[in-house]
């Protein structure tokens, strides 16, 4: 069975079944991915935005964009969050094929400067991505590293 992205603003069907599957994956409040994408479903503007892989009916993987993903920088925004796929469905190429995906449209968007903080250190360079600096997440004491990928 073949994955396929699923643009959320595109698909507000699939909007609550996101947030619960985000919330599972993360332990962020399910309501903050709930307004997230209800604000992502007004198509009033680029961010933000949320994305999930589908296998059929089910979500193997999702991704989103946001302003800031609970860190000190807020001018390097918008940022690539909450990057994952099931532990069943890893190393078949999906999170590469969404951070392709979501890049491309957020630049069709306008938007051809992203931004991810993560504590991978050689995972995001295979998709393109370029280490930008180190920045401090909220709440936590080890610095992480943030990513940065340019489309011109």
């Amino acid at each position: 069975m073949s994955v396929k992205i699923q643009k959320i603003r595109e698909h507000a069907e699939l909007a609550d079944a996101a947030a619960v599957w985000f919330h599972e994956k993360w332990g962020i409040p399910l309501e903050e991915y709930r307004e997230s994408m209800e604000e992502c479903l007004k198509n009033e503007q680029t961010v933000p935005q949320w994305y999930v892989a589908m296998e059929g009916e089910k979500i193997i993987g999702g991704l989103g964009v946001i302003d800031n993903d609970f860190h000190d920088r807020k001018d390097l925004a918008p940022n690539v969050c909450a990057v994952y796929v099931e532990e069943t469905h890893r190393c078949r190429g999906i999170a590469g094929e969404m951070l392709r995906f979501v890049c491309e449209d957020m630049k069709n968007l306008g938007t051809d400067t992203l931004y991810l903080i993560t504590d991978h250190t050689a995972f995001y360079e295979r998709y393109g991505w370029k280490y930008y600096c180190m920045v401090q997440g909220d709440g936590e004491e080890a610095l992480s590293r943030m990513y940065v990928h340019e489309q011109k």
